[in-house]
């Protein structure tokens, strides 16, 4: 286990001696409220202004303090976070790309995100959907690194 030390205590991995690598990581996750909801989102006719937009800030804000929030992830450089919401019937879909050329890779940078952006979303529409609720907040792919690609199984998706 890398990020204890021989006696157990936990410590922050040593990645100088890596190169810089390209290395992108997809998460997502999925934002469940109304078709009411849903429709004021389609309009921008939320009480508390442009949800959507305020989602995808509060996810790359989210991205970039990671390592503030989650202990022992390391401060690394972020060269493009993307968040996408997709509307559907009864649900926002929420998938965030990171991307950057470091030591180690952006995965809990693009969970972090999703997870922001949800719970924005989340303070956005409360007063129309208390219920809303953030579920599924997972990686979907990873891309760079020592371990090279990986993509979530379809029967774990």
């Amino acid at each position: 286990m890398t990020h204890v030390d021989s006696a157990g205590a936990a410590r922050m991995v040593d990645v100088s001696a890596k190169e810089p690598t390209g290395r992108r990581a997809i998460a997502g996750g999925t934002l469940w409220t109304t078709a009411e909801v849903i429709d004021l989102l389609r309009r921008d006719g939320l009480p508390k202004g442009d949800a959507l937009a305020i989602g995808r800030i509060a996810g790359i804000m989210g991205a970039k303090r990671t390592p503030d929030l989650i202990p022992l992830c390391h401060p690394i450089a972020l060269h493009g976070v993307t968040v996408d919401l997709e509307l559907r019937e009864t649900t926002v879909d929420i998938t965030v790309t990171a991307k950057t050329a470091d030591r180690t890779g952006v995965e809990m940078e693009a969970l972090t995100a999703v997870a922001t952006a949800g719970l924005a979303l989340i303070d956005m529409v409360k007063a129309v959907d208390p219920a809303a609720s953030l579920e599924g907040v997972r990686v979907l792919r990873k891309e760079g690194g020592k371990t090279g690609d990986w993509t979530r199984p379809a029967d774990r998706a």
